[in-house]
Parts: C-alpha cells; structure tokens; sequence
C-alpha cells in the first residue's frame, strides 16, 4: 500500500532531522578536534555517521512504499560550546527532542492505521532508548569528572575505542 501523503511529508521532515543530527555532531567533532580531544571527535564523528544511517533507512523505506524523498534546507549548527560536558549536554537534550520526533511519527501512524509504517518505526523507538542511554551516561561521567583533567584525559580515551 502507498504511503499517506501527511506521513510521507512527516517522513520527509524526519530525514531531515535525522541529517542535522548528524551535522550538529560532526559540528562537535570539529569543537572536541579543536580542543585536541581526539577521542570525543571520534566519538562524535561515528555518531555523526549512524545518524546518516538512520536518514537512509528512512530514505529507503519511502521509495519502498512508492513514496518520493524530498530534501529540505538543513540548519547550520553551533560550532563551539562553554565546555565538553555542555556540548553532550547539548547533544543529550537533542536526542530527547529525537524522541518526541520519532514519538510522533508513530502517533500519526496509528491515527491513520498504517500498521506498516507503525512497524518501521518500531526500529527507531528501540534506537532512541540507546540514543538517550549513550548521551546521558557520557553526561553523567562529565559532571562526575568536573574540572579534573586527568580524569577527562582518561575518559578521552575511553570514547575514542568507539567502533
């Protein structure tokens, strides 16, 4: 069955998001490469890439649903924050807005019986448990860490073992 006009155009939005997610961490990753904080970039730069991921998948699933992708203008993200913690803290609250996002989708296909569509995002609503979980840990870690710069040398190393 061909998608509703409303969910392509929702759909459509999503991609869009779901691409400005992955500018504003590649835009992060500029900010921790600045700050020769290497593994955050990396860790930035490997969210930045699961996020285009994610546009794909959606991507992918509205041309199998005989739908047309049509792009948008994507937002110019910040490029520098007060502080490591502020940037994930940033990057946290984006997720949550992710998840309203992804919530709503879901909402509107209920509303319009598209059990097909309700299905696809079942993977999304699943991701953004993850999203949320790997943001808010690394937030936490920060505050904990404060202005303890071994400690945050440390962690540094740790986010850069991301795959």
């Amino acid at each position: 069955m061909k998608l509703d006009d409303k969910m392509v155009k929702s759909l459509n939005e999503q991609i869009n998001k779901e691409i400005f997610s992955a500018y504003l961490y590649f835009s992060m990753a500029a900010y921790f490469d600045s700050l020769n904080l290497d593994g955050f970039a990396k860790w930035m730069k490997v969210q930045s890439k699961e996020e285009l991921s994610h546009a794909q998948k959606i991507y992918d699933y509205i041309y199998d649903k005989d739908g047309t992708v049509e792009m948008d203008k994507i937002d110019k993200p910040a490029k520098s924050w007060d502080s490591p913690l502020s940037a994930f803290k940033e990057a946290y609250n984006h997720e949550l807005t992710v998840t309203r996002s992804i919530d709503d989708l879901v909402d509107l296909a209920k509303e319009i019986h598209d059990h097909a569509t309700e299905n696809f995002l079942q993977w999304f609503v699943a991701e953004q448990i993850e999203e949320e979980a790997n943001t808010k840990k690394i937030v936490d870690t920060l505050e904990m860490i404060g202005d303890n710069k071994t400690a945050l040398f440390m962690f540094n190393g740790q986010l850069g073992s991301r795959e």
